[in-house]
């Protein structure tokens, strides 16, 4: 899976307001076992405090309004997200 990036703005399956991805393999403190593969705010406002992010997995997304910034850094990213576990 290719990770969509940092400041792609996205609507979920039966979502009804678009969010902005800001962060990638997130951890939600509620759920410390799960690693979500995006967290996102709400779109326009941007995140307004912690009661308002989604934590959410890739085959959650309906639809891509926007993707973000694709540039040689994204790049070096996408490799690192794709490492394996150091066991």
């Amino acid at each position: 899976m290719k990770y969509y990036p940092i400041g792609t703005v996205i609507v979920l399956k039966d979502g009804t307001w678009p969010l902005m991805i800001y962060g990638r393999q997130q951890i939600q403190p509620k759920k410390p076992d799960v690693i979500y593969d995006y967290v996102g705010c709400l779109y326009p406002q941007g995140y307004v405090d912690k009661n308002y992010i989604v934590f959410f997995q890739h085959h959650d997304i309906d639809k891509v309004l926007y993707k973000g910034m694709d540039s040689s850094v994204e790049t070096d990213m996408e490799k690192l997200l794709h490492l394996p576990d150091p066991a």
